[in-house]
């Protein structure tokens, strides 16, 4: 900024005589050493002349040296780096020539440290010849700041290794080398082994701090050149430059040695960790970069079904195939949505004891019409929407659709009890995945749906599976306090497929416990499996639970279900499903 500029900006001054020159001259010295920014200027050597104190300490000299008359330096003596010099001495050109100027560059003072700086530079006439007027304000923040964000963008936060976005762009970028210069590189794709016992016992401080050390040993066995990255999860992935087939599989092993060696201690546990290692070739047959992750998640997969902790490349084997299939439901899925090929089902929940009322009580089913018109397995499409994460996406529709044709009917059947509270004898069961209860924006859109089409709270009840539960225990938990107060029923599903849950119940405050159909199919034949249903259904009701028997095929069930006093039964023997719309 020139000094012309800031004298414009002085305060006004006490009326003085006009020949006082002494005291403008003070007052605009004193302003300058005031700035918040360096204040100099060159004559046309890039000497100096004025130089404020602040720039003076920024070049780590004193500003009676920057300007003692017989030993001036020019500015670029103490930018430090050629290339900047010459930038410095091309701008510095321009602004003598008449042309404001402003740059950034990087200034290493001898005497004093390294800095970002953004210099302005404007030429002055003055009687005598011209002059350069600068300011030089300190950017080093700025660009630290520039620099944390743009190594967050590509690393991931916990490990600081680099993250799926940026390993994405690398991988483009290698296959692209391939296919011009005909070389051969490779992807490792690495998911561990027993992460999930490491999490569900000593939760998931613990397992983040594996994570970090993992990280840590993984990159010592790979070379500069190789990208790391963390792809989501206790999933990793590696892209070996000008790598054979061969020679990436021995680097595989190498890895899969180190991780089965490794010894994860956490409070006086120790832990092993093995690691499943999927190979895949980047070479100019390869089509495109999600080919190469699908085969080399392929062949993890593979690995992982034959023991864990082992290595498979692909190789387009026949092994493979199914695994090719089951990640085809992505884009199937994804065309049954934009052909509006599926459909919401329902099978009917009835009270079996006769202390319940009977009120009529559905669980909403989802169905998918395959491209021939043929009515799909719903385990196969979950499965598969689960392994992909499309569960949000199908979750939402499921409850979009089923509130939009539904509300009216709901709000037909509505009643006030002799309390005058608003009841209904109508609701509906809506399963609800993990992955949309760990979708921060999910409440959110749940409330959207709610208001825009008035739904009545106690004509829902969201199922959440047991497993879940227990693994998102804080998250369910929250979900549940933040719905249940205005109306909403929920239930526990598929309970007792793990028989450590029984604690868990005092935590998650549900009206229906689901048990699981395992049990229930056998219990008219299988003396444990009737004392396990009559164990769950007791503690149940001792909490104030009502309990729902799932898998009820036969009369046989449904009568040993009522000895053990079960409220609700559900199954094929009850009701087979039926299209809701």
């Amino acid at each position: 900024m020139p000094i012309s500029t800031h004298v414009k900006n002085l305060p006004d001054a006490p009326v003085r005589p006009e020949e006082d020159k002494d005291f403008y001259l003070a007052l605009l010295r004193a302003y300058i050493d005031s700035a918040n920014d360096g204040i100099f200027v060159l004559c046309d050597e890039m000497k100096f002349h004025v130089a404020n104190n602040l720039l003076a300490s920024w070049l780590g000299e004193s500003e009676n040296i920057l300007t003692s008359h017989n030993n001036r330096f020019p500015i670029t003596h103490f930018i430090g780096s050629a290339e900047n010099n010459e930038m410095f001495t091309m701008q510095f050109n321009k602004a003598l020539s008449g042309q404001p100027v402003r740059f950034e560059c990087r200034i290493f003072p001898i005497q004093a440290n390294a800095r970002w700086v953004e210099i302005s530079m404007n030429k002055v006439n003055m009687e005598h010849g011209n002059l350069v007027i600068g300011v030089m304000r300190d950017y080093t923040e700025h660009k630290l700041a520039i620099a944390r964000i743009e190594r967050q963008a590509i690393h991931d936060e916990l490990t600081g290794l680099i993250n799926r976005r940026e390993f994405s762009k690398r991988l483009d970028n290698l296959l692209e080398n391939a296919i011009t210069h005909n070389t051969n590189h490779s992807l490792l794709y690495m998911d561990l082994d027993q992460f999930k016992v490491v999490n569900d016992t000593c939760g998931h401080i613990a397992g983040d701090e594996l994570l970090r050390q993992l990280s840590t040993l993984i990159k010592t066995k790979v070379r500069h050149s190789d990208t790391l990255a963390r792809l989501g999860g206790d999933e990793f992935g590696v892209l070996l430059e000008d790598c054979s087939l061969k020679e990436s599989m021995e680097v595989a092993e190498i890895l899969r040695q180190t991780i089965s060696g490794f010894r994860f201690h956490w409070q006086e546990k120790r832990f092993e960790i093995g690691v499943s290692i999927g190979v895949a070739p980047i070479d100019a047959n390869c089509v495109n970069t999600a080919d190469i992750l699908s085969s080399a998640d392929a062949a993890c997969y593979i690995a992982k079904d034959k023991g864990r902790n082992r290595i498979q490349s692909y190789v387009g084997a026949e092994e493979l195939t199914h695994k090719r299939g089951e990640m085809n439901w992505i884009s199937r899925i994804t065309h049954a949505f934009e052909e509006h090929r599926f459909r919401l089902y329902y099978q009917n929940i009835i009270p079996i004891s006769a202390t319940i009322p009977c009120i009529e009580h559905r669980e909403v089913l989802l169905r998918m019409i395959d491209e021939k018109g043929k009515l799909l397995s719903p385990g196969e499409l979950v499965h598969a929407a689960e392994k992909y994460n499309l569960m949000p996406t199908i979750d939402r529709w499921v409850i979009r659709t089923l509130f939009a044709r539904n509300s009216g009917h709901w709000r037909k059947i509505l009643k006030k009890n002799p309390q005058g509270e608003t009841e209904t004898n109508f609701f509906c069961s809506v399963n609800l995945s993990g992955a949309s209860l760990n979708d921060d924006y999910f409440l959110d859109f749940l409330r959207d749906q709610i208001e825009e089409h008035d739904i009545p709270p106690n004509a829902i009840c969201f199922e959440i599976t047991e497993t879940m539960a227990i693994n998102n225990l804080h998250k369910v938990s929250s979900f549940i306090q933040e719905l249940k107060p205005i109306g909403f029923r929920f239930a526990l599903d598929d309970f007792g497929s793990g028989m450590s849950s029984f604690t868990y119940l005092k935590s998650l405050p549900v009206d229906f416990l689901k048990i699981d159909g395992a049990l229930v199919k056998g219990i008219a034949t299988n003396k444990i499996d009737y004392c396990m249903v009559d164990s769950i259904n007791r503690i149940a009701q001792e909490i104030g639970i009502m309990t729902i028997a799932e898998y009820v095929e036969n009369d046989a069930i449904l009568e040993k279900l009522r000895t053990i006093g079960v409220n609700y039964a559900q199954g094929y023997g009850i009701h087979k499903p039926e299209t809701l719309f």
